[in-house]
């Protein structure tokens, strides 16, 4: 009897071996991607403590000049660089994104929805040089000669449209973010949208809903915590893109007055000033300038979680 009892502890500690292994190993794995993150943020604000030592953070956080012949340094341009950029990307990107998954997911025949699906996703494996360069010679001189020249005529009496349409800004970047983030947005709401459960749908039909009422209002408020989320997923990327945005920014070191503005981002920065910079307090700066970005991204990511919880909060509730 008792030996029986112990080959069944044997056996059950065994077969629990593999889910113990797997749950340690997940563990291990997590907290070192953490751990990482850490490493990262350390080695950043290690790096780039001379620099806020010297101009002190908020000086140097809302500094506007970038002189390295009198070693000053500061980071607003490039800040509302950034930002600037990304809501432009986010503003043209996200109606259309979102328009584009519910007819994939709702209205789109399965024959052309599937193909259709595979090319939006094809526009992110397109490299981002490929995309600056089309951007350099097809995208800027037909937003100049058509979008920003009707908008500076029409619209120029207001500050944020004044200025002479160049081309090459921050207009441009933005609509090249746009373009590269919109596989992002696209894809991850159709596959929500696809998510939802029938019954929504069945129960909107039952009670003599069109397709656009059950799309409107039973399809999307499910599915909005996810769309929610794609939207920031798309904005995340918008914030770190480098080389396409780069090559039509017009890399200016002035704090732009309007959207038509040449400007500069934080990465766009740090790329083409690197390489050039000399040891000590420039290099500081430029790194400052990445631990600043870094932050940027996960304050992002922190408002994202608590939006998405927030949005999910009365989907859950129904």
């Amino acid at each position: 009897m008792t030996t029986a009892i112990r080959r069944r502890d044997l056996a059950n500690r065994t077969s629990r071996l593999p889910d113990t292994v797997f749950r340690g190993g997940s563990r291990l794995i997590a907290w070192a991607v953490v751990a990482l993150l850490a490493l990262i943020a350390t080695m950043l604000a290690a790096s780039s403590a001379e620099a806020f030592t010297h101009f002190g953070v908020v000086d140097f956080v809302l500094g506007k000049v970038w002189d390295p012949v009198h070693s000053v340094f500061g980071a607003l341009p490039y800040i509302v660089g950034t930002l600037a950029s990304s809501a432009i990307a986010l503003v043209i990107a996200t109606p259309i994104a979102i328009l584009t998954a519910i007819y994939l997911a709702e209205l789109a025949p399965r024959r052309l929805a599937q193909p259709l699906t595979f090319l939006i996703e094809l526009i992110a494996a397109i490299p981002s040089v490929v995309i600056g360069l089309w951007g350099v010679f097809v995208l800027t001189p037909l937003l100049k000669g058509t979008v920003e020249t009707w908008a500076v005529q029409t619209l120029g009496w207001i500050p944020l449209f004044k200025g002479p349409p160049l081309g090459i800004g921050l207009f441009a970047a933005g609509v090249i973010l746009a373009i590269m983030i919109l596989p992002t947005i696209v894809t991850v709401s159709r596959e929500v949208i696809v998510s939802v459960p029938m019954s929504q749908r069945e129960a909107m039909f039952a009670l003599g809903a069109t397709r656009w009422e059950t799309v409107t209002r039973a399809v999307v408020p499910y599915a909005r915590s996810g769309i929610v989320g794609a939207v920031i997923l798309g904005l995340g990327r918008a914030l770190g893109e480098t080389m396409a945005v780069t090559m039509v920014i017009g890399n200016s070191s002035d704090l732009p007055d309007s959207i038509f503005d040449q400007s500069q981002t934080i990465s766009s920065k740090i790329a083409t000033t690197f390489n050039e910079a000399s040891v000590g307090l420039q290099t500081s700066s430029l790194i400052a300038l990445g631990l600043i970005l870094l932050v940027m991204t996960l304050l992002l990511n922190v408002v994202a979680r608590l939006l998405v919880s927030r949005v999910a909060g009365p989907v859950a509730a129904e």
